[in-house]
């Protein structure tokens, strides 16, 4: 069955997370006093990069700064459609300066970028999905932002409401299987409002759905290409489920951002051309 699923290359932006550590709290999973093993986490985030590689993507890397732990949570800092890129305004004074490094690297790689006027943290909650933009509300990005989108990429922005603290960005409670007009996602229920759960159901109600044991083991903070779902190894449920619909999970060991309450898709911007 797994031979009907077609991988598409992907481009991905990341950041090296040579100066990643624990200093603040701004989720539940972050604990300042829990030390972070900088080696652990270089050699699992090299890891990602190889399997990324191995698999066909590409991989570009801005420069990480000191002074800004979490810049390697690449996803935050924008969402690029059709080339347009749409940056980030962080809901924490602790990342704002983030934004103005990943502009640069955008800027310098011949991208224009919008600055948005409403808090907006890039793919940590807008998720490009075919003919919609899904975005993620209740903890970080606004709903203003989402009318900025909306009127920046001329998509139609589907807004869903976060109400578990533990999924405080929309990409830690789903993802995209497929990207086309007929793509299909995987999402944790309980992770919305009960409007949002109908939305989802009425948009995609072929969708895998996740337990809650999947998603605080990361297995929503996934990266497919179509066929390959890059995926936290302790989601074993929900990658056995994958591989019944087709899918082939690639288990990355990101375990020491899970410290952070970031994962694979965390450290991942995807450049869509």
């Amino acid at each position: 069955m797994s031979e009907s699923r077609v991988p598409r290359p992907r481009r991905f932006l990341v950041c090296e997370p040579r100066h990643f550590a624990v200093q603040y709290a701004i989720n539940p999973w972050m604990q300042p006093d829990v030390q972070v093993d900088v080696d652990l986490a270089q050699e699992q985030w090299q890891e990602l990069i190889r399997a990324y590689r191995a698999h066909g993507h590409t991989v570009d890397s801005v420069e990480p700064v000191a002074g800004l732990p979490d810049m390697v949570f690449a996803a935050n800092s924008a969402v690029v459609v059709g080339g347009r890129v749409f940056g980030s305004l962080f809901h924490a004074a602790e990342r704002r300066p983030e934004s103005t490094h990943y502009d640069m690297w955008f800027k310098a790689a011949g991208f224009t970028v919008y600055r948005p006027e409403a808090v907006c943290e890039g793919e940590g909650d807008l998720v490009p999905a075919g003919r919609y933009l899904l975005a993620g509300t209740g903890f970080r990005t606004t709903r203003e932002a989402h009318r900025e989108l909306q009127e920046y990429f001329g998509m139609p922005v589907i807004s869903l409401t976060l109400v578990d603290p533990y999924f405080y960005h929309l990409d830690t409670a789903l993802f995209v299987l497929d990207d086309g007009p007929a793509g299909n996602i995987v999402y944790y229920p309980d992770a919305f409002s009960p409007g949002s759960r109908e939305v989802l159901a009425r948009l995609y109600p072929d969708a895998v759905l996740a337990s809650r044991e999947d998603a605080m083991a990361f297995g929503l903070n996934s990266v497919s290409d179509g066929r390959h779902v890059f995926i936290a190894p302790r989601a074993e449920r929900l990658a056995s489920c994958l591989t019944d619909h087709g899918y082939v999970p690639v288990p990355v060991d990101l375990s020491e951002f899970h410290k952070a309450g970031g994962g694979i898709k965390c450290c991942t911007q995807e450049i869509r051309s």
